[in-house]
């Protein structure tokens, strides 16, 4: 009575038996058309993953997200932390052509180009087989140990390519090379930083694999608010299948074109039956597209009963491309871009901003009253800039500083020390005018309000 109570009445999970353990999925490989294309665009995807850290641009990285002097750069342009109007624009930009194209293709974007799906299924998986072989549904134990010890090794050496390929997207692919040649002890930080993700992968690729996609990924739960039933996904056609039953040629054939041959489920890479309709573990990788076509060819049926499709069309009704969410959508995506545009073209070669001295607002130097004021200056061009400030009278600037360099791409603060008139302050403020410039192309003026004592009033 108890063990009837722990199984479900029905499959909750792909992953999962009906006793709650973890079922494991070894995919039969369908190496068909689809699977040929997946295949080519993997392998681009992996191979400019690998290069784009060591790619350049007119001396630029063309993406690198230096965190520690906080220059973040993308195809070239440089994000600098006081600019995350710009890169609210951007990442406002990316995140709805996600939506886009999931409204138009579906979950496309999972079964192509997710670096999931790419490197389990095009790197980690071939490796599978081809070190423990075609085992079938051979369990574990019955895998030579060696095969094992091969595979899990090729895993981890992997793991730990990708790990120092994606820690150079931080720091820089030279650092990351310097680092390899030379002891651990002299960076345990970005030793660590190697080690855990590549331990993270191993997990990953290794063990927790399509749960990542079934159980993890949020991706998976939001397409029922960003897909609608004219997007493309991979349907199984009802109609023509059903009813599905083995052929046999000595009787006249009353079934579907589906011979429930049970392929396209030994081909899923998430252990689901498209035949049971859309659900939310099908990454639209075209695995069980591939095994029917196959299968089609043999029994003389034409392709497509399992085919990139939409809804509509499946229940018989006209695909309409034009629709409410892909008229929104790329709008959305042209004023955002669009103001990225406009942001970039009209940004100056400096950033210039002036923050009050917390510590210290003013204090009293005979007649006159000083105050500390801190400016900073944020270097955007591509070489070494000299800058230096003006002050309107009657305020002088006591600190001699200035004309000061900065380096490209690095911004730097200083404090200046000004010196104001007391019978220049009314309700204990006074106006200063600065103008900062460099004598190329720079030049900002701003106003700043200094604080002093009341009584100081006229």
């Amino acid at each position: 009575m108890s063990e009837s109570l722990l199984e479900a009445p029905e499959q909750v999970l792909s992953t999962l038996n009906p006793d709650g353990s973890r079922r494991w999925l070894r995919p039969k490989a369908a190496m068909g058309k689809w699977w040929k294309q997946r295949r080519v665009v993997a392998w681009v995807l992996m191979i400019m993953f690998t290069a784009i850290p060591w790619m350049r641009i007119g001396g630029e990285p063309i993406m690198l997200f230096d965190v520690m002097h906080r220059d973040f750069v993308f195809f070239t342009v440089h994000f600098r932390p006081t600019e995350t109007i710009l890169l609210a624009f951007l990442l406002f930009t990316i995140f709805f052509g996600v939506f886009f194209l999931t409204a138009l293709l579906g979950r496309g974007w999972c079964g192509w180009a997710c670096p999931q799906t790419v490197y389990l299924e095009f790197l980690y998986r071939p490796v599978e087989r081809w070190t423990e072989g075609s085992h079938g549904g051979r369990a574990k134990k019955d895998i030579p140990l060696w095969r094992r010890v091969l595979k899990y090794t090729i895993f981890a050496a992997l793991s730990i390519h990708l790990s120092n390929t994606f820690l150079s997207y931080f720091v820089g692919p030279e650092q990351v090379w310097d680092w390899s040649l030379s002891p651990p002890s002299e960076h345990p930080a970005a030793f660590a930083i190697v080690m855990g993700t590549a331990a993270l992968m191993m997990f990953d690729f290794a063990f927790f694999r399509e749960q990542m996609c079934t159980l993890v990924c949020p991706y998976a739960r939001l397409q029922s608010a960003l897909l609608d039933r004219d997007s493309i996904i991979i349907g199984y056609d009802e109609k023509r299948g059903e009813p599905r039953g083995k052929r046999k040629k000595s009787q006249e054939n009353t079934h579907g074109d589906c011979i429930d041959c049970n392929l396209c489920v030994a081909a899923c890479p998430t252990g689901i039956d498209i035949r049971n309709g859309l659900q939310l573990e099908c990454i639209a990788c075209a695995q069980c597209i591939d095994a029917c076509d196959t299968v089609m060819d043999k029994i003389g049926s034409p392709r497509g009963l399992i085919r990139y499709t939409s809804q509509n069309v499946l229940a018989g009704l006209k695909q309409r491309f034009v629709r409410v969410r892909t008229l929104v959508y790329p709008a959305i995506i042209l004023v955002t871009s669009s103001a990225l545009v406009m942001g970039l073209v009209g940004r100056e070669s400096a950033e210039v901003n002036i923050l009050r001295v917390q510590e210290q607002v003013w204090t009293l130097q005979d007649s006159n009253i000083l105050n500390p004021v801190q400016i900073r200056i944020d270097n955007r061009a591509t070489e070494d800039r000299v800058y230096n400030v003006e002050i309107t009278a009657p305020t002088t600037m006591l600190t001699q500083q200035f004309p000061v360099t900065v380096p490209p791409r690095e911004g730097r603060s200083y404090v200046l020390l000004l010196s104001t008139p007391i019978d220049s302050f009314d309700q204990g403020r006074a106006d200063v005018h600065l103008r900062v410039f460099d004598g190329v192309d720079f030049e900002k003026e701003m106003d700043h309000i200094l604080l002093g004592p009341l009584e100081g009033a006229k």
